[in-house]
């Protein structure tokens, strides 16, 4: 029995075992081959150098009579070499130097079968397909809600809830109704209603809410009521809004601090649409007393105002101003030392996103602060500067040490608004001895009050000053060149307006001004050009469009003219100078009827302008309408009661019209005004003698007095007229017409209506031999309406004053 039982030597354990070595990984640290393969750049082992004789290995006899070699140098059965250690390299043996490839990853055994194609066409499939397509349409909706294109976002979410739809009935079909994914389900009804919220649908938005928030399947859906309370505040539904809140806030756990805080926040905000300030003040406070946040304090501030607490109003400012903003240091961004490697990562981080989010919070949070001491000062305390000093205080002794002084000059900007100039010009004078900046704008300011008080020389001081205080202060330059084009000197005022664009592009009062400089010197095409980029810049600016449509009709082109005031009276629609300049340049157009709609807007928005009611006149006696005129004419004489032209006008009116008795009642009442008036006393003659009245021989022995009087007037006046120069008397005249307002325009209208003959008159040309023949009929049959297109404004008499008036912008 014992007899088949062989007993090995301990030189030979491992005989008749079959070792894979790629299992034994405890020798792997000891083995050099390995650890030379891992420390090679290619991952694998160096070749086996051929040393060049074979190997031999000393034998000795088992018991059994065979032959037994050393553990360590050991053959295979067909003589190959064995590796020195028990572990073989995957895929390596020494007997692939005789004949055999390296293919470790056995690519000889030929290309591998092909993949199984899928089946499309099972349910399990399908379904992922569907689910897959409803996924897709959601992404497509969101994409479309970031671009703005809300009614996309709506269609694509529409379409999401059909295929979801779609799906569980598939999946029922199936017998698969276990495995709905609520998720995807959820998803689509959330997308849905926010898109319906988006695009104001909002019942149909509630109902969805409604939907998800009563399926307890669907877990967290308490949260989306904060949601359906936004909606109930847009609609203006706050009882309903208030409750959903509060309703949101039962269901979130304490866990969810910043969320309760924002739904409190918001509850707070209808409290305050509602009037409830005392309801708001609570929410607020516990916010302040829990997680403080500027707009919180803000709200805060403003319910304490408007309950008039003056007390509670300062608390509220001292602890908006103690909010922590959680950004760094502006001294973090500036370079320590030379360093390029630092100055490179500095650089890269001044203005990234992160940077930017820390400015936006920051210039917040300072209008929050400015905008509270402006509302709080005049109530905290008797006066609003001691309200300002007492803010002016606590904003030094806080982080935000930089806005006293801006307080300082919002303080000077409230004298002005109180008509206050001289405490202005005080508190402002302060700030000349501060640093750069603050007296920059102090000095800015200074400038502007005294340009507006007509003090040019202070104002050219102040000027100065902040220029030398800033050179690249763009208010300041822009107050320099106002200066310099109040004195006439406008090409160096152009150079300073374009040097404030050149620090700032977006300067608007500086591109205006240079555009009135250019239109002014005479350089319309440059002022066209600046004009157009700015109204690229403000968009609804009428006095901009108003100057294109004056540089067009500068260039001769009516045409671009009438579209630019087109525009205009879109954006002020009832202003009366636009429409009867459109009016105006419709009728050089040959377009009267365009021309009579637009005069009759505005007489309509402005029946006291002059020019309209003479143009309305002339048109309807123009078009043989002269009892429609007479209105007109009435009105004139009610506005300028001591012109005689336009009751001569009303009397002449009648005349033509027929009413030969209203007309002489009309004359002699003109009489009674204005005794000495030649061309009445000629028509109450006339008239007279028509209607063979007694009257006639005292007015026609009044008329030759008058005559007299004038010729002798007449020859004092060329007496005492110097040679060659104009009479005292005209000047006083052309004073006077100015002192009364008398355009150029109106004057050359009435000329040619007084210089109009009468000779088609009805009852003329019976009597033509006792009228005198000087006489002209101020109104007669060959009546011509005025052609605007000849009554051009001239830009250096009519416009200066007006332009320096109303359209130069200082800072």
């Amino acid at each position: 029995m014992m007899e088949n039982v062989h007993l090995a030597d301990e030189d030979d354990l491992y005989s008749g075992y079959d070792y894979n070595p790629a299992f034994d990984t405890e020798e792997l640290d000891n083995d050099p081959g390995f650890q030379q393969a891992v420390r090679t750049s290619h991952g694998r082992r160096p070749p086996v150098r051929d040393l060049g004789f074979p190997l031999w290995a000393a034998s000795h006899s088992c018991a059994d009579g065979s032959q037994n070699r050393s553990r360590k140098e050991t053959l295979f059965a067909d003589g190959a070499a064995r590796p020195m250690t028990a572990v073989r390299a995957a895929g390596y043996s020494s007997t692939m130097a005789r004949g055999s490839t390296f293919d470790p990853l056995g690519q000889s055994k030929g290309a591998a079968p092909p993949l199984e194609s899928r089946n499309d066409d099972t349910p399990e499939e399908k379904i992922k397909i569907l689910e897959k397509k409803v996924n897709d349409l959601i992404e497509e909706s969101c994409m479309a809600q970031s671009r703005g294109d809300m009614q996309l976002a709506l269609d694509k979410a529409k379409e999401a809830g059909r295929k979801e739809r779609a799906l569980v009935r598939q999946r029922e079909q199936t017998g698969t109704a276990d495995h709905i994914n609520l998720d995807l389900t959820y998803s689509v009804l959330f997308n849905l209603a926010t898109q319906y919220a988006n695009n104001d649908m909002f019942p149909e938005a509630l109902n969805t809410y409604q939907v998800i928030v009563k399926n307890k399947m669907f877990s967290n859906a308490g949260r989306l009521k904060v949601n359906m309370g936004n909606i109930y505040f847009k609609q203006k539904n706050y009882p309903k809004a208030i409750k959903f809140y509060r309703m949101a806030l039962d269901q979130i756990s304490n866990a969810h601090k910043e969320m309760r805080i924002k739904i409190m926040q918001n509850i707070g905000v209808v409290f305050i649409r509602m009037g409830q300030y005392s309801d708001a003040i609570t929410s607020f406070e516990h916010i302040m007393s829990e997680s403080p946040n500027i707009r919180t304090g803000f709200n805060l501030i403003l319910c304490y105002y408007a309950v008039g607490d003056r007390d509670k109003m300062k608390k509220a400012f001292q602890k908006l101003i103690s909010v922590p903003l959680g950004i760094d240091d502006e001294e973090k961004y500036i370079p320590p030392n030379d360093d390029p490697h630092t100055n490179l990562v500095l650089e890269a981080i001044k203005n990234d996103q992160l940077h930017q989010m820390e400015r936006e919070r920051k210039a917040l949070a300072e209008k929050f602060i400015m905008t509270s001491a402006k509302l709080i000062a005049p109530a905290i305390e008797s006066s609003f500067a001691a309200g300002f000093d007492w803010c002016v205080e606590m904003v030094k002794s806080s982080p935000y040490v930089e806005l006293a002084n801006d307080l300082e000059i919002n303080k000077a900007i409230t004298y002005l608004r109180q008509r206050d100039f001289n405490q202005a010009v005080e508190t402002l004078k302060m700030f000349e001895k501060k640093d750069s900046r603050v007296k920059s704008a102090a000095s800015t300011n200074l400038s502007f009050l005294y340009f507006l008080e007509k003090d040019y020389e202070q104002a050219d001081r102040y000027a100065d000053l902040a220029m030398m205080a800033d050179r690249y202060n763009p208010a300041a330059l822009v107050n320099k060149g106002n200066t310099l084009w109040v004195r006439g000197d406008h090409e160096k005022a152009a150079e300073f307006y374009k040097e404030a664009l050149r620090n700032d592009a977006s300067c608007t009062e500086g591109l205006y001004n240079l555009g009135l400089t250019y239109k002014r010197l005479g350089r319309p095409e440059e002022a066209l050009d600046c004009f157009l980029k700015l109204h690229a810049i403000l968009r609804n600016s009428a006095q901009v469009m108003y100057q294109l449509a004056s540089l067009y009709e500068m260039l001769e082109d009516p045409t671009q003219a009438i579209e630019w005031l087109m525009q205009l009276i879109s954006v002020t629609p009832t202003d009366p100078r636009v429409l009867a300049k459109l009016g105006e340049l419709y009728d050089s157009e040959g377009d009267k009827s365009q021309a009579f709609q637009y005069y009759c807007e505005s007489f309509r928005y402005s029946p006291s302008s002059i020019e309209v009611i003479e143009w309305l006149g002339a048109y309807y006696i123009d078009t043989q309408f002269c009892e429609k005129a007479i209105q007109y004419f009435e009105r004139a004489t009610l506005i300028q009661p001591t012109q005689v032209k336009w009751h001569l006008m009303v009397a002449s009116c009648y005349r033509r019209s027929g009413n030969y008795q209203k007309a002489l009642d009309t004359y002699k009442d003109i009489h009674r005004k204005f005794p000495e008036n030649i061309e009445c006393l000629r028509f109450l003659v006339r008239l007279c003698t028509d209607m063979d009245l007694k009257e006639v021989q005292d007015y026609a022995t009044k008329l030759k007095k008058v005559e007299k009087m004038k010729e002798m007037r007449e020859q004092v006046r060329s007496f005492r007229s110097p040679p060659g120069g104009r009479s005292v008397f005209c000047c006083s005249c052309d004073s006077g017409q100015s002192s009364h307002g008398t355009s150029a325009k109106g004057e050359r209208l009435s000329a040619k209506l007084r210089a109009l003959p009468g000779s088609n008159e009805p009852y003329e040309t019976s009597r033509q031999q006792v009228l005198d023949a000087s006489y002209v009929d101020p109104l007669g049959p060959q009546l011509e309406r005025p052609k605007t297109a000849a009554r051009k404004r001239n830009e250096d008499d009519e416009f200066a004053d007006e332009e320096l008036g109303d359209d130069l912008l200082p800072e």
